[in-house]
This record gives structure tokens, sequence and C-alpha cells, in this order.
């Protein structure tokens, strides 16, 4: 059975790998067309993943702060999980940079706090029961912090949802629309086609008509001269 070390590595490493893939995805884009459906769900899908990422990272800082009091863990172990982690997140926050998510935050962001030296600063002096109240003490503000986290995820889930539905139904119009517009070239050529064709055939038609004509005159004519020269 794997144990929560074990556990916490390995979403640790399905993130990095989404990371990887973000990346990637990111790399891809300048072979796409500066504009269009494809690059917009493409870029749709991006941001997406950025923001699973930043979840996914959140749920991994919420269970290391609650490692040391699951399972024991040396802090040499536990620093070296921070700065896994924080480093992780710097690499999502560029590529949100880079796509200017500027509502790409983390955990203590949306919480509007910053506790690691506060934490520090509240154990100065303490005893082992003072140590113990101070913990369950951090773990029941970690769990309101934690609720507080779950809302606004959630409400930013929602969104991100009715975004994504909403990019989708663009999309399938504009796709809709192209299709309307090729077939509708389609046929305007093949219109054009038929009028050239009808132009042709109506000029050669004028001709004969003129040619008939002149030739009715001059017959007229003709006998005219002939009746007036048997007169005289």
């Amino acid at each position: 059975m794997a144990t929560s070390l074990e556990s916490w590595m390995k979403e640790l490493n399905d993130a990095s790998r989404l990371a990887e893939d973000i990346n990637s995805m990111i790399s891809d884009k300048g072979s796409l067309p500066p504009s269009g459906p494809e690059t917009q769900r493409h870029m749709s899908a991006i941001r997406r993943k950025i923001t699973i990422l930043g979840t996914r990272l959140d749920s991994l800082e919420s269970i290391l702060l609650k490692l040391p009091s699951k399972q024991p863990i040396t802090e040499k172990e536990l620093h070296k999980r921070q700065d896994m982690l924080s480093n992780l997140r710097s690499k999502a926050k560029q590529m949100a940079s880079a796509l200017n998510m500027s509502n790409f935050a983390t955990r203590e962001e949306l919480l509007g706090q910053s506790k690691k030296s506060d934490e520090i600063n509240r154990t100065t002096g303490l005893d082992n029961n003072g140590m113990v109240v101070l913990q369950r003490q951090i773990m029941k503000e970690q769990d309101e912090g934690l609720e507080q986290l779950e809302e606004t995820v959630l409400s930013t889930k929602h969104i991100a949802l009715a975004v994504n539905e909403e990019l989708d139904l663009q999309t399938r119009l504009i796709d809709d629309l192209d299709e309307h517009v090729d077939v509708t070239d389609s046929r305007l050529q093949r219109v054009q086609k038929r009028l050239a064709i009808l132009n042709k055939r109506t000029k050669g038609g004028c001709s004969c008509l003129c040619l008939l004509l002149s030739v009715v005159v001059i017959v007229m004519l003709a006998v005219v001269a002939w009746l007036l020269f048997t007169h005289l």
C-alpha cells in the first residue's frame, strides 16, 4: 500500500507531466495561424490545462502542510519537497504569464495570507504542550482556509466551464459560417460560368440576326430597283 509520501510524489510527477504537456502545446502555438477556430481551440485547451495545473499544485501544497502530522518526515525531506513544488509553481506562473492569465494565483494569494513566517514566529518560546495546542490551532486555520479555497476553486471551475461552453459554441458557429461561405462561393462560381456561356451565345445570336436583316434589306432594295427599272 502506498504511503502518503509516495502518493504525494506520484501526484507531483503527474503535475510535472501536465506542465511539460502545456509547455509543448505553447511551443506548438507558433505553427498555427495567428487567428481562426483552430487557434482559438488550441489556446482554450492550454488555458484550461494551466488552470487544472494550478488546482493540483494548491492541493499538493495543502497535503504537504499536513504531512508532518500524519507521517514522520525529516526537515530536510520536507524542504526538498517544498523546493520541488515551488519550482513547478514558478514554471506554471511563467506559462500563465505567457498567455496573459492574470487570474492565475497561488493558494496564499487566493486566501490573502502568507503563513510561513507567521508560524515560525508563533512557535518561539513554546513548550511541548504549547506546540501541540498551536499545531491544532494551525490545522484548524488551515481547514478553514481550505474550505474558502474550495469555494473559490468551485466558483472558478464553474466560470471556466461556462466560458469553455461558450467558446465551443462560437467555434461551431464559425465552422458552420465557413462551410456556408464555401458553398455560396462554389454556387457563385457556377453561376458566373453559366452567365459567361449565355453571354457568348447571346453575342453569336445577335450577329446572325443582323446578317439576316442585312440580306433581307438588300433583297428588298434589289426588288424595288428592278420594279423601278421595268416601269421606266
